[in-house]
């Protein structure tokens, strides 16, 4: 290196006013632990970085001044390395350029300026900054022979080593040999060497360039001689092929030629069959075109061939898609409606919107298939519906899981470029059914997933839009197919976590939990008959009582739909099976409710019935699970403190906010109230809702919660056997809230004759079978005032020791 050269270097680092100083003059550099990789000084060299400090480290350096200082790991494997685990000296390098990737990492070109060493470790949060010693290179004026002679000598061996070594290139030692600083062209040679990182660490540590010269002779002396050896082993093992592996590769190389004897003929006659499929399926001209491009191709190849095979697999794709094939469709509605009854009680906005598109299509015979989504809690039957769905309609049926589906190739394939491609689900389905206008499923939307290899959600907006899926493209057939006459539906437990785009393509139809009512019905109707058939048993054998059913709906199932109770329906056909075969004796076994224990063990759930008791500070609310409705008691206690609030029953930020505004709300109306002004500052409240194992959260327990506190601090009692549900505001209005139906319905259960509902929630009243509207009173309210007049007494009680 010359003097001009090592001083423009000192400039740049050294004198760079951007890099900062510690007092002793050492540079205050970030830092890169590497793993498995050493850079030299004067080399150009790309990498990536994915650890956290890592990133970090680098992002400081592209803001200070792009210098940054490069280390060796010790051991590869560490992920989280201390100031034990690299080594201390290394290379100041100068990044050229970065370079996001997927998956949260960076591609870094840097080139190396000068050997440093670490001095002070002075932050290793959130990244490693430290202070490093900068080692330049003294290239000495003139070379002595000496040093022209270690330099000639290691220029003979790379040569050799190169010749060596297979994975190098040949031009690599015509740019190594123009070097003539002795110090640049030793840290360049070692650079090349595919050796242990130890070793190169050792080169790195020489500061002296004699010293770094002779390392690098022995180095490689030592690789050329382990070069020499494995070439050795490599001629010796090829020469050992014995006899008998000589007869194997004749042996196949005669089974190529008799197969190459008769595939002139076998392949025209695969050729002439596809030739008659493409003439009898009357293909789009497109794909027409692409296929016969293809079969044109496949004729030129070896049969043999993996190209080939790929070839045939696609043409065979292609010509076996239901291009022209349709189900003729039922257009009788009376049988249809009879046949959506005869499966499913209830669902009657399902089973109206499927008899409305079969009527519109029996007028018009052009209407492009809906897309539904039917979403509701688990086990209501909304997968079942669908099967119902194609027997009614005349249509072949066709169902696919998008649980956990996180690949965008499920649903639009792969690309024929890559080994083993084939086609994507929805082509594959389409192929199953052998008709191009089935009832398509897609079973839980609600549940995609997206990670690097794509978003499937994204790639299901084409398959369900209904301008685009006419021209419906895969990515392995590479030709459009006409989607346009399937009709897709759609199920979804939950449909606020479908992304926004996907669910504007759909009909959403809300598929509500069954009542008590209902349930008995599809238990005696449904259930039984089929789970006794199931386990072989025949009517005669096995009977229930409606109470037995009602007590195994209430106290052995919690849900909204019916899977657990036909799964405990099918536990007692089991057990009363076994009964008679042990027992060997024909009899009629009726299950009572007392029977119930003895089979199935303790109940497992309560339902409480909510008697017309007076509390003070404890009220009764309601709230919507995935299981269905639930009655909330909310308890409250005002304690003598210093104005806190305290939540517990494991409440989310949603609740504990609504239990914040009640609060706010019942201070600025403290003198209304008759309560004292300072109540904040002298008592603390206490707000709690029993089952605390089981989360809650939502804002429609707001207004019980702050009827509760009133209650508490007027002293005045509250009715246990209303209920209410209601979002409230700062003001004290009481807001709409969602799941009307199916809170209504645990408030008739636990034996509560009156709900009080927000205003705005009146439509939904409507919407509560009509059995349970004429049993229960519905008070609408606007504010909490009216709630208060409802639920609390006129006349506070006063109890010795409470408040």
């Amino acid at each position: 290196m010359t003097e001009d050269n090592k001083n423009m270097i000192e400039e740049t680092v050294g004198s760079d006013a951007r890099v900062d100083k510690t007092s002793d003059g050492d540079l205050v550099l970030p830092m890169i632990p590497l793993r498995g990789l050493t850079i030299f000084p004067n080399m150009v060299l790309h990498f990536d970085i994915g650890r956290e400090k890592s990133i970090n480290a680098l992002e400081k350096a592209m803001i200070k001044n792009q210098y940054i200082f490069l280390v060796t790991q010790k051991d590869e494997n560490t992920d989280l390395p201390t100031m034990e685990d690299f080594y201390h000296v290394g290379t100041i390098a100068k990044i050229k350029q970065m370079l996001k990737l997927p998956g949260d990492s960076i591609r870094v070109l840097v080139e190396g300026v000068n050997r440093g060493s670490i001095t002070n470790m002075l932050m290793e949060v959130p990244y490693f900054k430290c202070a490093v010693k900068e080692i330049p290179d003294a290239e000495p004026q003139q070379i002595s022979p000496k040093t022209e002679a270690l330099m000639r000598s290691v220029l003979t061996l790379f040569d050799e080593y190169l010749a060596l070594n297979q994975n190098m290139s040949p031009e690599t030692f015509s740019t190594v040999a123009t070097i003539d600083e002795p110090g640049r062209f030793a840290d360049i040679v070692a650079s090349h060497l595919e050796i242990k990182t130890d070793e190169k660490q050792q080169i790195l540590e020489c500061l002296d360039i004699m010293d770094r010269l002779n390392v690098l002779t022995q180095v490689l002396s030592r690789e050329i001689e382990i070069l020499n050896i494995e070439e050795d082993i490599s001629s010796k093992i090829k020469s050992q092929m014995n006899q008998n592996q000589k007869e194997y590769y004749l042996r196949e190389q005669m089974r190529a030629i008799q197969e190459e004897l008769g595939v002139d003929e076998e392949i025209e006659d695969e050729i002439d069959e596809w030739e008659k499929q493409i003439k009898e399926l009357c293909l789009p001209e497109k794909t027409e075109a692409v296929v016969e491009k293809e079969i044109k191709r496949m004729s030129k190849m070896q049969p043999s061939s993996s190209e080939a095979s790929v070839s045939r697999t696609y043409i065979e794709t292609i010509l076996s898609l239901p291009w022209n094939k349709e189900s003729e469709m039922e257009l009788d509605l009376k049988k249809a409606e009879k046949i959506l009854n005869e499966d499913h009680w209830g669902l009657e906005k399902v089973k109206e919107r499927v008899l409305e598109y079969l009527a519109v299509i029996h007028l018009s015979q052009t209407m492009k298939g809906p897309i539904l989504c039917l979403v509701g809690p688990p086990g209501t039957g909304k997968t079942s519906i669908v099967k119902s769905i194609a027997r009614a309609t005349g249509r072949e049926y066709v169902r696919m899981s998008l649980g956990g589906v996180r690949d965008e190739a499920e649903i639009r394939g792969h690309r024929r470029t890559y080994i083993g491609a084939i086609p994507g689900r929805v082509i594959n389905c389409i192929k199953e059914a052998g008709t191009k206008n089935p009832v398509f499923l897609f079973d839980e939307v609600d549940k995609l997933g997206a990670d690097f290899r794509g978003d499937p959600a994204s790639a299901l907006l084409e398959v369900l839009d209904p301008e685009q899926n006419k021209n419906f493209t895969d990515h392995y057939l590479e030709v459009p197919f006409d989607l346009s006459k399937v009709m897709f539906i759609t199920t979804a437990n939950d449909a606020s976590t479908i992304p926004g785009p996907l669910l504007d393509r759909m009909e959403v139809i809300n598929v509500a939990g069954y009542t008590e009512e209902d349930k008995v019905q599809i238990a005696t109707k449904y259930l039984i008959p089929k789970e006794r058939a199931a386990n072989g048993l025949r009517s005669k054998d096995i009977r229930f009582t409606q109470k037995t059913i009602r007590d195994l709906i209430n106290y052995y199932t919690m849900e909204s739909g019916v899977r657990n109770l036909e799964r405990e329906i099918a536990n007692l056909c089991r057990k009363v099976a076994r009964k008679i075969v042990t027992e060997g004796e024909a009899k009629t076994y009726s299950i009572k409710p007392a029977d119930l224990e003895g089979y199935l063990g303790k109940r497992r759930f309560r339902y409480d019935i909510i008697k017309g008791v007076k509390k003070i500070g404890v009220t009764t609310g309601l709230a919507w699970t995935i299981v269905g409705g639930v009655t909330l008691e909310i308890e409250t206690v005002a304690v003598p403190g210093k104005g806190k609030l305290n939540l517990t029953g494991q409440l989310g930020d949603v609740m504990q906010e609504s239990a914040q505004t009640g609060i706010s709300y019942i201070r600025s109306i403290a003198d209304e109230l008759g309560i004292e002004k300072d109540f904040y500052e002298k008592y603390d409240m206490h707000l709690h809702i029993p089952e605390g194992a089981t989360p809650k959260d939502g804002p429609s327990a707001g207004v019980t919660m702050c009827v509760a506190m009133i209650s508490t601090l007027t002293g005045r009692p509250a009715k246990q056997d209303i209920a209410m549900t209601g979002e409230i505001t700062l003001r004290g209005s009481v807001l709409p809230v969602g799941g009307i139906r199916e809170k209504v319905l645990a408030a008739h259960r636990a034996g509560i004759k009156k709900v009080l509902l927000p205003v705005e929630n009146e439509p939904d009243i409507d919407e509560i079978p009509e059995k349970v509207r004429e049993q229960m009173t519905f008070v609408l309210i606007s504010d909490v005032h009216e709630a208060l007049k409802e639920v609390l007494d006129d006349k506070p009680v006063k109890k010795k020791g409470k408040k």
